[in-house]
């Protein structure tokens, strides 16, 4: 199959580099009202310098300063609507966001909700909705490097009582500017540091796995972007103040999400729509859920994508193709991959998670049968939505029983992922070996 037709359009204006938020914010926040609400999540940027700067800053621009804090790390729908009640009720009119992903998520939905009276989980999170109104204007200033979500109008959010997180990705809710500041991530603490550089990653091999599979733009710069967030993640992990490791990483996340690699791609992101459930049961850390989803879906999947999976291996992971057969090579990528998450202190299986009982296993799965966005499509046996044409094995589901556990296997686009040794209650010797090897350099947090 050959690219896809597109229509490319991004609406933010970015602004990268050190010193551009004392540069451009009070210029930026002329073109609105009187009222700015300032969003973000702890007490971090408090601690770090980044809240007087950009109050300072705003004050003297001669906005009133509204404060929304408290954004959790998976934002919920109650929060949203505690934002956009304050926002209504203040005549808001600029939302600025200061954080990672979950902040800027979070204003997304506040956006939409701001100027909306009706139910927004009904009208545009459980279903796509259609805008007849335009959303409160967003900016952000990012903090942490990961989602990319600074140049979209991506927004994950999570329905508490519901136990459903689900995104949307609305064009409309794009940020009308986004500061990209990659000294502001020097402070981060480094387990969000890692789950963002991961998460950049992530975005990309979603990306890169899916159709068309033949000789396409997206997939050589997405080549490009892997092994430059691998580097460059293991160059910040060994000095966080690593301006060039840190700079690459925050840009290259803008990348991954901006669209441009995604453009004459037909995507399902199968392992963040899975990550999206297991966060909404157990709370885990985005970055987290995907480390330990995607090797073990890839098991299950390379054999029908194989000559892209050895490209992977290959030219990402540096993969050696001497004396293997291509199912080696694809394979050993996948290993190669393993043990770099392991290397940077990600967890690989629910266990890590602290994942153990079998309800939480089975609502897991539940929910990634019935809410993943193409799930239905799928099970109808639409094979236009798979790329590895694995609908005639999607709604197969056995139970496998053995001394030591008891575990449905799942197999499919989204099932596979959650089979095997996902839920094995074991961990291979060889990741427990790794895992000490990295133990001995720094604070291996799944070492013995």
């Amino acid at each position: 199959m050959t690219m896809n037709n597109f229509i490319f359009e991004n609406s933010t204006k970015v602004f990268f580099g050190k010193g551009c938020v004392k540069e451009y914010l009070c210029c930026l926040t002329k073109a609105y009202g009187d009222t700015v609400m300032l969003c973000y999540g702890g007490g971090s940027i408090k601690k770090n310098g980044i809240y007087d700067e950009v109050t300072n800053i705003l004050e003297a621009a001669g906005k009133t300063v509204v404060e929304f804090s408290g954004i959790m790390a998976n934002p919920t729908y109650a929060k949203v609507l505690e934002g956009a009640k304050l926002a209504k009720k203040n005549d808001v009119s600029l939302l600025l966001g200061i954080g990672g992903g979950s902040v800027m998520d979070c204003c997304k939905a506040i956006s939409i909700a701001a100027r909306y009276d009706g139910d927004v989980w009904e009208d545009f999170w459980k279903r796509p909705g259609v805008f007849d109104f335009e959303p409160l204007p967003l900016g952000v200033i990012v903090t942490v490097a990961g989602t990319g979500s600074e140049c979209n109008g991506g927004a994950v959010i999570t329905n508490e009582e519901l136990k459903i997180k689900t995104g949307r990705d609305y064009p409309q809710c794009n940020p009308k500017f986004a500061l990209l500041d990659p000294t502001y991530t020097y402070s981060v603490p480094k387990k969000q540091m890692v789950s963002g550089g991961f998460d950049i990653l992530s975005h990309i091999m979603e990306i890169y796995f899916s159709e068309p599979n033949e000789d396409n733009v997206s997939d050589d710069i997405s080549e490009a972007l892997m092994r430059s967030a691998i580097r460059n993640l293991r160059a910040a992990i060994q000095n966080p103040q690593d301006y060039t490791a840190r700079s690459n990483l925050m840009w290259a996340a803008t990348m991954a999400e901006n669209r441009v690699i995604k453009l004459g791609k037909r995507m399902d992101f199968e392992c963040h729509q899975m990550e999206h459930q297991l966060g909404a049961y157990t709370n885990c850390n985005h970055g987290e859920g995907l480390a330990v989803l995607h090797p073990v879906y890839y098991r299950h999947i390379y054999k029908y994508g194989l000559p892209k999976f050895k490209r992977f291996a290959t030219e990402v992971m540096g993969v050696s193709a001497e004396a293997k057969t291509d199912e080696e090579i694809a394979l050993a990528g996948i290993e190669a991959l393993e043990d770099f998450i392991v290397e940077i202190g990600l967890p690989v299986s629910l266990q890590d998670l602290g994942v153990n009982d079998r309800s939480t296993k089975y609502r897991f799965e539940r929910n990634c049968r019935f809410l993943c966005p193409y799930a239905r499509q799928l099970q109808k046996n639409d094979p236009r939505r798979n790329p590895w044409n694995l609908q005639g094995m999607l709604l197969k589901t056995e139970r496998k029983k053995s001394d030591e556990k008891d575990y449905f296997a799942f197999y499919g686009a989204y099932y596979g992922a959650v089979a095997g040794g996902l839920l094995d209650k074991s961990i291979p010797q060889r990741i427990n070996t790794r895992r000490k090897q990295f133990a001995d350099k720094r604070e291996h947090p799944y070492a013995e």
